[in-house]
């Protein structure tokens, strides 16, 4: 018996069996699953979110907006052809930061958010029917979701 325990590595065995799913020991492991029991609708929202999204696009415009700020007050401020070359590049990439994080808003978050309202709506309405049609006092939905 003592043969055996001392034979086993805990790492590659645990890895095996599938225990070692985070690279840590397993008390660590425990108090980690605990932490995500306790906490399981934040991180649901981060794996299954847009939470790092707007995070980040967050971040980039403000960081855009202060270099293009910071870029157009040293332009304004010195002479020096390398400074000015600097200020020049500072305030051009401020200016595409935070017009990008703009035009991913337009493009990409906006036009998310309102296919989830509709999305949202289009299944109020079905459970409206759907409960309608069990009281009978409505249409059964036919196979698009419009009622019959």
């Amino acid at each position: 018996m003592a043969g055996e325990a001392g034979a086993r590595r805990p790492g590659a065995d645990s890895g095996a069996e599938g225990q070692d799913i985070l690279g840590v020991e397993q008390r660590e492991r425990e108090a980690v699953l605990a932490w995500v029991g306790e906490n399981m609708t934040l991180v649901r929202r981060s794996a299954f979110g847009q939470r790092t999204l707007y995070w980040s696009l967050g971040v980039t415009f403000a960081v855009g907006l202060a270099a293009h700020v910071g870029g157009f007050l040293l332009k304004s401020a010195t002479a020096a052809q390398p400074l000015l070359l600097a200020a020049d590049l500072l305030y051009g990439l401020g200016g595409v930061l935070w017009t990008g994080v703009v035009l991913v808003l337009f493009v990409e978050v906006f036009p998310r958010y309102q296919k989830r309202q509709w999305r949202r709506l289009h299944d109020a309405y079905l459970a409206a029917v759907g409960d309608r049609a069990g009281t009978g006092t409505g249409g059964a939905p036919d196979s698009t979701g419009a009622p019959t």
